[in-house]
């Protein structure tokens, strides 16, 4: 690991201090890039996205994905935090914090949909960031891509009874635009781009070729995730300066949330001696969250300026500094886990 790498959490500090401050000074420039966007997908933040996921897919060999039924322990911790467990604790915590221990200090009214736009959170796991986390913790790319689709697939079918039972609400439209043009710009195009750059540097050069050109474009990775977090910190700044003890108070049941669901994915995955590079990404894909989709149905069912939307928002902006932690706890616990 590079210098700059060593030290990325002090460049997203201060990219995220940029953000903020660009976001005051030049608010019509972020203006116009955060309207750049269709079924709330922003596409400068997609083109960022798809530029840090690219070099990982590259990594991907179809080869060997019939290997992957082999080791069903990932997968298995994976499906079953993220659809048995995530979802309840995230309300419960939502109900905890804003019923009780911060009652005082906001109106029931705002408690309800902050309540809301955390149970949308831990019902919409993680699709496109999760390559990027997976990257950097040295995931296996082949194992995390078949994660992510087989999450993919049961989001389909589970998210909408899941937020329909735990809202009380019956009628729950999933916004097929966000979650389908999300899948398309974070899997199928980076995929399909890696796969052709993959065979013409093997056809051309050789694994020798691949890792050469793996080596070049990997600072890019990085500089696209610190160029993200200027652009999300930018588009709300605002929000973060006009009301910062709400934001931090939402804050707290989702980082709890994040390193309670990081500790028990983990702990599991050591416990079933799965690989560190499957047990790093089986992690992470519960930890981080599939926010286009969440902030898509928070403002569909409650208003874009509603608590929910809001709440759905803040983590957004969590997330980023909590999981480059868990990057970092993940890399420096590599040789507890079995390496195959």
């Amino acid at each position: 690991m590079g210098n700059f790498e060593r030290y990325l959490s002090v460049w997203v500090a201060l990219t995220i201090a940029a953000g903020i401050g660009l976001g005051q000074v030049v608010p019509g420039v972020f203006g116009v890039l955060s309207s750049l966007e269709y079924a709330n997908v922003n596409f400068p933040v997609a083109l960022l996205i798809w530029a840090m996921v690219w070099p990982m897919m590259i990594g991907v060999d179809f080869a060997t994905l019939k290997d992957v039924g082999d080791k069903p322990k990932g997968l298995i911790i994976t499906l079953v935090v993220n659809w048995l467990i995530k979802p309840f604790t995230m309300a419960a915590l939502g109900v905890l914090f804003f019923r009780y221990v911060f009652a005082d200090l906001i109106p029931t009214s705002d408690a309800d949909g902050y309540i809301a736009g955390l149970i949308l959170l831990g019902a919409a796991p993680c699709t496109a960031m999760v390559f990027v986390w997976s990257q950097l913790t040295r995931g296996d790319p082949n194992y995390t891509l078949v994660q992510v689709s087989v999450n993919d697939a049961v989001m389909v079918f589970a998210f909408a009874p899941i937020v329909a039972v735990l809202l009380g609400v019956t009628d729950i439209s999933v916004p097929w635009e966000t979650l389908l043009l999300s899948v398309g710009l974070y899997v199928v195009i980076p995929l399909v781009a890696g796969v052709i750059a993959r065979s013409l540097l093997l056809r051309h050069g050789g694994e020798v070729a691949l890792e050469r050109f793996l080596a070049r474009v990997k600072p890019f990775s990085v500089i696209g995730l610190l160029a993200t977090v200027v652009l999300l910190f930018g588009f709300q700044g605002r929000v973060i300066l006009a009301d910062p003890l709400v934001i931090g108070l939402i804050a707290v049941p989702i980082l709890i949330q994040s390193y309670g669901i990081f500790a028990l994915a983990y702990g599991a995955a050591w416990v079933w001696k799965v690989p560190h590079r499957i047990a790093a990404p089986c992690a992470m894909i519960g930890t981080s969250n599939f926010f286009e989709l969440a902030v898509a149905v928070a403002i569909s069912l409650f208003g874009l300026n509603s608590g929910a939307a809001l709440a759905t928002v803040v983590g957004v902006l969590v997330e980023v500094p909590v999981m480059l932690s868990l990057v970092a706890f993940a890399n420096r616990t590599r040789r507890a886990f079995p390496e195959s």
